[in-house]
């Protein structure tokens, strides 16, 4: 796993062009749940910086962080300037200054579960939110879906990430949310859906999925092939469904 979380680099800027941001309803939500503005935010694996605008263009002063250069290089393009800038892996970043917010967008699972929530607490402020979301990137019509998965399966089973802790998918509450009820140091877990419907081309979609993970570790030749059979048996534009699951928390004071 450790090796796929630092696969991204080298597609820094496909990963900018093909991955889709986040509405602004995902900030209003977590600052529902917050109950105040929140002034400072730390994000784990912040990539090219798709959720790092949503909440910088909003008076928020977040240090956004990533083990991958060539990621936070991108990043710095796109995010406004009072965005600081952390290289480091979340298992090597030093408490000391405490946040209203930590965050990670589609990043979480790439975090080692030992430590991972100990290490959470210990960076924010006493009562401060926890929150995370992501979602997978799907066709929406079954059958473009199927096609799709019988071209791909020679090369690739599954392209999608694996639940961490092994929750099935019919559960109503899914990870980290799972993780998080059982922690000693956050309570009051919340789970939610944004629904969101995107269109695309063929050729975006079949970009999006270069920076699949799945895809990515792929040898060169491996990866070219599954592409060109992909995008011969989509039509010129595909409708995706991206919801975003949305898991929030808070951290318990009692935990100093």
């Amino acid at each position: 796993m450790p090796g796929r979380a630092l696969s991204f680099g080298v597609m820094a800027e496909a990963y900018e062009r093909f991955r889709p941001g986040y509405p602004v309803e995902l900030f209003d939500m977590v600052m529902a749940y917050a109950g105040h503005p929140v002034r400072t935010a730390l994000e784990i694996g912040a990539g090219t910086g798709k959720a790092t605008r949503l909440f910088a263009e909003r008076e928020v002063a977040v240090t956004a962080t990533d083990p991958d250069g060539a990621m936070l290089c991108e990043l710095r393009k796109h995010v406004p300037a009072n965005v600081r800038t952390v290289q480091a892996a979340f298992e090597d970043l030093r408490p000391g200054e405490h946040y209203g917010l930590v965050y990670a967008a589609a990043a979480l699972h790439w975090t080692r579960p030992e430590s991972r929530w100990s290490r959470m607490a210990a960076l924010l402020e006493p009562g401060g939110v926890f929150a995370s979301f992501s979602g997978p990137i799907q066709l929406a019509d079954p059958t473009v879906q199927e096609a799709v998965r019988a071209v791909r399966t020679p090369f690739l089973e599954s392209d999608e990430v694996p639940s961490p802790d092994g929750t099935p998918a019919e559960h109503d509450m899914q990870w980290p949310g799972t993780e998080l009820q059982r922690s000693e140091w956050f309570g009051g877990v919340e789970q939610a859906v944004i629904e969101r419907r995107l269109v695309m081309s063929a050729r975006d979609y079949v970009g999006h999925l270069s920076t699949v993970s799945a895809y990515v570790v792929l040898p060169a030749s491996e990866q070219e092939q599954v592409f060109s059979q992909i995008i011969q048996v989509l039509p010129e534009t595909v409708e995706i469904a991206a919801d975003i699951t949305v898991h929030l928390a808070r951290r318990n004071h009692q935990q100093e």
